[in-house]
């Protein structure tokens, strides 16, 4: 395909509620402790949304940031897309609620999407296409969860593993000269295994009832042991995809930024592809698992730290409900 322009991250924004559940809290709640939680996970905190905070506001927090920190205004916005498996309601989109948060009034489009823990990178890839092709100028991409609303307390296999966090990206226009821009990303599904991360009851196929609430099937259901090798398989497979697909090799990468869905799967996929250590951001022992937002919300703290400065070269890659995966290069 002929791009007619580059596109670029401008900006990035993340946002992390103020309280806090320790794995120490969590040896009240269930039964687990936090050593049995650390060597199966690595994680330690997980953040929770405040009672009265839906998530278009933490996308809104995430989304002031990222504008911010790209030089615009809200009113230059021309598409929002929100990737979240928890919107504010089935209908309307928290997009839509989000532009209205925003205050922008020029009528630009606005949907969600859901691809789970893929969904950053899945709207991202969406996105660079509308930028390269010339359709839009400035985007903003959001990835919000509010996932401790949808776990079942009483499992200690999932409710250990989930927090909330909202994480935002603007993608611009390149100008030519821009050392930033997107080299490619790729992405994928496989709705043979969707079954083994669901969220059974809500929709049409099992409607809210008195049963579906008793079974707890509106909680988040996971079969974690089968997840754990699709998860590196897949992931590792699209990082290989898109590095081969423009003649890059691992060594040409300054930093991977993996789903935080699990320490041992990072290092497997790490492992798998050679990756220097280093060169892994990791942040899941102080948030958790935050499915679509854990990219956007790992990339803008380490850019917040100058860990990662413009220039370099970064791939992200992810896993989620569908089963969906996907990668992406570019340099930030």
């Amino acid at each position: 395909m002929h791009k007619k322009y580059n596109a670029k991250i401008a900006g990035m924004g993340h946002y992390h509620p103020s309280k806090i559940l320790n794995n120490y809290d969590l040896e009240k709640i269930v039964d687990t402790t936090d050593e049995w939680i650390r060597t199966r996970t690595g994680m330690f905190e997980r953040r929770i949304a405040a009672d009265d905070e839906a998530s278009s506001d933490l996308a809104l927090k995430a989304s002031e940031m990222a504008l911010q920190n790209a030089g615009i205004r809200a009113k230059d916005i021309d598409l929002i897309i929100v990737g979240t498996v928890t919107p504010d309601h089935a209908f309307p989109a928290t997009g839509c609620i989000l532009q209205h948060k925003l205050g922008i009034k020029n009528n630009c489009p606005a949907f969600d999407l859901s691809a789970g823990c893929t969904g950053f990178i899945y709207a991202s890839d969406i996105a660079r296409q509308y930028i390269e092709n010339g359709v839009y100028k400035n985007i903003l991409v959001v990835a919000v969860e509010i996932l401790t609303r949808i776990v079942n307390w009483k499992d200690r296999n999932t409710c250990v593993l989930f927090g909330d966090a909202a994480g935002a990206a603007v993608i611009s226009r390149a100008e030519r000269s821009d050392i930033s821009h997107f080299f490619d990303s790729v992405i994928f599904s496989d709705g043979a295994y969707g079954d083994l991360l669901i969220q059974q009851a809500g929709g049409s196929k099992y409607p809210a009832s008195k049963s579906t609430v008793r079974k707890n099937q509106h909680t988040i259901y996971m079969e974690g042991n089968k997840i754990f090798k699709l998860a590196i398989k897949s992931m590792a497979g699209a990082c290989e995809v898109v590095m081969k697909r423009n003649n890059l090799d691992i060594k040409d990468v300054d930093w991977l930024i993996p789903h935080q869905a699990n320490l041992r799967i990072i290092e497997g996929v790490g492992k798998k592809l050679k990756m220097d250590k280093e060169k892994v951001i990791i942040n899941i022992e102080k948030y958790g698992n935050t499915s679509a937002s854990t990219i956007p919300c790992a990339l803008s703290e380490a850019v917040e730290i100058n860990q990662i400065r413009r220039g370099d070269m970064v791939m992200t890659v992810a896993f989620g409900a569908g089963l969906t995966s996907g990668s992406m290069i570019f340099r930030y």
